[in-house]
């Protein structure tokens, strides 16, 4: 049953992070349901949903070579920030981390639901390219250290750096939280903070569903997307205080 539930969160998380992100709201706790601890669960989640990630930024490459010139700048700098992420979340005591994760699944939950009117008023100041390129470092910075939201993150950014095109934002979006979960997997392997088995039944559904969403993406509506992220992580959200407080 725990093999089957796995997968099975893999499949969902992966087409979440392929149209919409939040895939990480299902796979985190699919993986801490089933007795991963809570630092380990975060490194083997962010090790299974790479596939995910990878599959669906193929399926989205036409859109990402669209503009060449920034690609190598964006890679570059997600390699940076999910190490750095990385090296924070291995140096974290465990128990820390365990009072620390319904604040941050607090914070993607609210980026999410109000990502978008907050990316609107930022994308009217005039940032020059210095304070974006840290602004895609810090937003890396989180996804190494915690893997779940960064899509929503990574999109955010892109609305701030003024992007407009929603296929060609889902495959960068895509990019980056590739770049950002392989150098942090880097890191993660080295200090064996990984749970193989469970990580790699994961992956299995992570690839699926990242390759199928990346497929019918442009069919799908995004407000039936948007509604279940949003409830699912309202729910975990809501669970992780509840477990870490004892409210």
């Amino acid at each position: 049953m725990d093999w089957w539930l796995l997968v099975t969160a893999g499949v969902v998380g992966g087409i979440l992070n392929s149209v919409a992100g939040g895939g990480s709201f299902i796979t985190f706790p699919a993986l801490m349901f089933v007795g991963v601890p809570p630092i380990g669960a975060n490194a083997t989640n962010t090790f299974a949903v790479s596939a995910g990630y990878v599959s669906g930024a193929y399926g989205f490459r036409r859109d990402i070579a669209r503009q060449p010139q920034v690609v190598l700048p964006i890679v570059l700098l997600s390699l940076i920030g999910g190490a750095l992420g990385a090296y924070l979340l291995i140096n974290i005591p465990e128990q820390l981390f365990t009072q620390v994760i319904p604040w941050l699944l607090l914070f993607a939950t609210v980026l999410f639901v109000a990502g978008e009117r907050l990316s609107e008023r930022l994308a009217n100041l005039q940032g020059a390219q210095l304070l974006l390129a840290l602004m895609l470092v810090l937003v890396c910075t989180y996804g190494g250290f915690f893997n779940a939201g960064l899509g929503i993150i990574v999109l955010s950014y892109l609305v701030v750096a003024k992007y407009t095109d929603i296929n060609q934002m889902n495959g960068l979006k895509l990019l980056v939280s590739s770049c950002v979960s392989l150098s942090a997997i880097i890191i993660f392997i080295w200090q064996d903070a990984i749970a193989w088995l469970p990580g790699i039944a994961v992956l299995v559904g992570s690839v699926i569903g990242g390759y199928l969403a990346a497929r019918v993406s442009r069919k799908v509506n995004p407000q039936y997307i948007r509604h279940f992220v949003t409830l699912s992580s309202v729910f975990m959200t809501v669970y992780f205080f509840i477990d870490a407080y004892h409210v």
